[in-house]
C-alpha cells in the first residue's frame, strides 16, 4: 500500500497531536510533533535564560540544540528527556513567541522536511500545509471552539498534575491564536486543499474514523 504524507494544521489544544498519534499508530507510520519541536526551542531559551524577544539570542542557541523524537513518543533535547517540561504554559507561549522568528523556523523546517522523506509520516502543527509539506497527499485544518479547547487542556493539566485555572487557559488559547494567526511568518491558516474537521462535539474515536476514511481515499 503507498504510504503517504499527512499534514494537521490548527489552534492551540485543537487536539492535534491527540489524533495524530492514534493515526499514525493505526497506519503504522511515523508521527512528527513539529509543536513540540519549537516548544524545546522555547525551553532552551528558559534554560539558558535567554529572552524569548531575544531574537538574535534565541537565533544563537539553534547551533546547541539537537532534538531527538523516539520510536517511545519521548522528545529528547540534548539527550535529555523534556517530554513533560516542554508542555507547562510558560514553554507554551514562549513557543508561540520564538516560531515567529525566521532563523528558527528555517532550522527546525529543514529537520521536519528531512524527517518527513520518503512518506509514511504525519506532521501536525500551524504551517505544515502551507509551508513545511506543501504537497502532502493529505491536508486536514483541525479546529474547535475556545470554550472546548481549554477544557481539554484543563484536563491534560489535570492529569500530569499540573495545577491550572479554566478561564486562565481560555485567555492563554485566545491570546495565542492571536499570535499564531497574525505573525508575519507563516500564520496560523488553512491550505486551500485542506479537509476541515472541527472537533468540537466530536468523540475522539469519530475523528480517528474521518481521517483514515480520508487515508484510505488518498491511497
Amino acid at each position: 500500500m503507498k504510504r503517504i504524507s499527512i499534514a494537521i494544521d490548527g489552534p492551540a489544544a485543537a487536539g492535534k497531536s491527540t489524533i495524530a498519534k492514534l493515526v499514525a499508530k493505526n497506519l503504522n507510520y511515523t508521527y512528527i510533533d513539529t509543536g513540540a519541536m519549537y516548544r524545546c526551542v522555547a525551553f532552551y531559551a528558559i534554560k539558558k535564560k535567554v529572552n524569548f524577544e531575544d531574537e538574535e539570542g534565541i537565533s544563537k542557541l539553534l547551533k546547541e540544540i539537537d532534538i531527538q523524537m523516539l520510536p517511545d513518543g519521548t522528545i529528547h533535547l540534548n539527550q535529555e528527556d523534556v517530554t513533560s517540561f516542554i508542555r507547562e504554559n510558560e514553554v507554551s507561549m514562549g513557543a508561540s513567541v520564538v516560531s515567529k522568528y525566521q532563523s528558527v523556523r528555517d532550522f527546525l523546517v529543514a529537520k521536519q522536511r528531512q524527517m518527513a522523506q520518503g512518506g509514511g509520516v504525519i506532521l501536525d502543527g500551524r504551517d505544515i500545509g502551507t509551508v513545511v509539506l506543501k504537497d502532502a497527499e493529505l491536508k486536514i485544518y483541525q479546529i474547535a471552539s475556545i470554550e472546548c479547547r481549554a477544557m481539554r487542556r484543563h484536563k491534560e493539566n489535570i492529569e500530569r498534575g499540573i495545577v491550572s485555572d479554566l478561564e486562565a487557559i481560555k485567555e492563554e488559547i485566545a491570546m495565542r491564536d492571536e499570535q499564531d494567526m497574525n505573525r508575519q511568518i507563516s500564520p496560523l491558516k488553512k491550505a486551500d486543499d485542506a479537509v476541515e474537521i472541527d472537533t468540537s462535539d466530536m468523540t475522539l474515536d469519530q475523528v480517528v474514523a474521518r481521517v483514515m476514511n480520508l487515508v484510505s481515499q488518498r491511497v
